[in-house]
């Protein structure tokens, strides 16, 4: 399978230098994603906001590879305060309750002080995608 690089049309992908996404060998790898509206470059105060967005620019990027939030394998969350947390449980249930992915949440500093969540996910394709 050849190689295929997923844009979501957000300029920090050509400022920084990385794809939204690379499907590559039956796989997607879907970069660390946040919650800015990439049509307005807008980003809610709110943490379970932003995870609802960060979720809605990963399924935007799964479904240009071929692939679905229900192709989830692996699921990395990233906040910069553990506390934030739980209030993106809902959000987090709602999109992956399902699939159950294997996942890991993790706390660091992020990039832009007003993210208050990040997620990369890895999905496989479907037979054929």
């Amino acid at each position: 399978m050849s190689r295929r690089l997923i844009s979501s049309g957000s300029p920090f992908e050509a400022e920084i230098g990385y794809s939204r996404a690379v499907a590559q060998d039956g796989w997607v790898f879907v970069a660390g994603t946040t919650g800015f509206d990439y049509a307005t470059m807008e980003i809610s105060p709110d943490v379970a906001d932003q995870a609802e967005q960060t979720f809605l620019n990963i399924d935007a990027a799964l479904q240009q590879a071929g692939a679905t939030m229900d192709d989830v394998v692996r699921v990395r969350y990233i906040l910069p305060e553990a506390e934030l947390w739980e209030a993106c449980w809902p959000v987090t249930r709602k999109w992956l309750g399902e699939v159950r992915p294997a996942a890991t949440m993790i706390v660091a500093g992020l990039q832009d002080p007003r993210m208050k969540i990040e997620i990369e996910v890895t999905a496989r394709l479907p037979q054929g995608g």
